[in-house]
């Protein structure tokens, strides 16, 4: 019975195949693991025949090595990045709008283009793209351009003798002679105070005026036209406004004579009025600046005198809110009075003057100018 069973298993093709003797069959050859393994197959990990289980291990997956190109590119960005960041910090912004840094930009975006192509330095080249996207010749020549303003360090490509010019005391156009003959900006504070003050007295006795004096002081330099500082200053007065309004036309016309009289008594050209048709600016440009081409519905009144060929100036304005029928000036005067605690509207009186040498610079300044003879 067990013989006929085992003769069902050992011949017959309608059965399985018959099991191979012990040891399997003379001269048959197994495929060496590493052959399974390049092809892709999995590897066994013991006999096949027999009984025994046969266990599969899934062949390790690939590393991916990071491509050189990637690399290079990220690494030209960074490098490019930091010698233009270099650049602007030595004030070399003229510099980097030249040719070669133009040149050179584009090589790097080259770079990072053929880095973007490739599957594995894709990353890479992403992030050297982003870097240049922020930091480029345009953006960091830019930022040194402002810096330079802020700063006024315009030295990176000057030659020797434009940094010698740039440390002239004077101001270029503006005779030498003039400013140590001229009055100093102690004489010129001095002159301007008396005069407002002779004004504000006629004034006040005339119609009764009181006023309010706002803001301070304000002494800057000059710069000399060379690109550097001058020691030269310009000066602004402190202003004086009345506490009343000024707003009836004829009013108005009074008030001018009467600080005309005053500038006369002084040997001063009358007053000239800006805000006038016919006083050099178009009747379009005039509407723009003071309300109206019309001076009877004009918010603003600007008169004007000065010492020439001396530096000192003088103005007279007016502000009249009845004139504002769309309250934009009314809003610009807040702002004013709220900076400057000066009144809404009235007559305000200011000084201004140019191209002044303090007294105590005087010294200084001579002894300055024998580095530059001729100028």
């Amino acid at each position: 019975m067990v013989e006929q069973q085992r003769s069902r298993y050992i011949g017959g093709a309608e059965g399985a195949p018959p099991v191979p003797p012990p040891g399997g069959y003379q001269g048959a050859r197994r495929v060496p693991a590493a052959l399974d393994a390049a092809a892709g197959l999995p590897l066994a990990s013991g006999p096949r025949s027999g009984s025994d289980t046969v266990s599969y291990t899934a062949a390790p997956a690939e590393k991916k090595s990071v491509n050189t190109l990637g690399l290079v590119a990220i690494s030209t960005a960074v490098l490019f990045v930091l010698v233009m960041l270099l650049m602007m910090g030595a004030g070399g912004t003229d510099a980097l709008y030249g040719a070669s840094m133009l040149v050179v930009q584009f090589i790097v975006i080259g770079v990072i283009i053929a880095a973007l192509v490739t599957p594995r330095g894709r990353m890479l080249g992403t992030i050297a793209l982003a870097l240049t996207l922020v930091f480029n010749v345009a953006t960091v020549g830019a930022m040194g351009a402002l810096r330079s303003a802020a700063t006024h360090a315009y030295d990176g490509t000057k030659t020797e003798e434009q940094k010698h010019e740039q440390g002239y005391p004077g101001m270029k156009g503006v005779a030498n002679s003039d400013v140590l003959n001229g009055p100093s900006l102690e004489d010129v504070q001095a002159e301007g105070d008396q005069l407002m003050a002779e004004v504000r007295e006629r004034l006040t006795a005339r119609y009764g005026y009181t006023w309010v004096q706002s803001g301070t002081v304000d002494i800057s330099p000059e710069r000399n036209g060379y690109g550097g500082e001058s020691m030269l200053r310009r000066y602004a007065s402190t202003t004086w406004t009345t506490e009343q309004p000024v707003q009836d036309i004829q009013r108005k016309r009074e008030v001018m004579r009467v600080i005309d009289d005053v500038l006369a008594a002084r040997g001063m050209p009358g007053l000239y009025p800006l805000n006038e048709p016919g006083s050099g600016i178009s009747d379009d440009m005039v509407a723009k600046l003071y309300g109206s081409s019309d001076p009877a519905r004009q918010h603003t009144w600007e008169y004007y005198s000065d010492t020439y060929p001396e530096p000192l100036r003088f103005y007279a304005d007016v502000y009249d809110l009845s004139n504002d029928p769309t309250g934009e000036f009314r809003t610009q005067r807040e702002a004013v009075q709220q900076q400057f605690g000066e009144p809404l509207e009235g007559l305000q009186l200011i000084i201004l003057a140019r191209e002044v040498l303090p007294e105590a610079d005087r010294a200084a300044y001579e002894e300055k100018l024998r580095d530059y003879p001729g100028f």
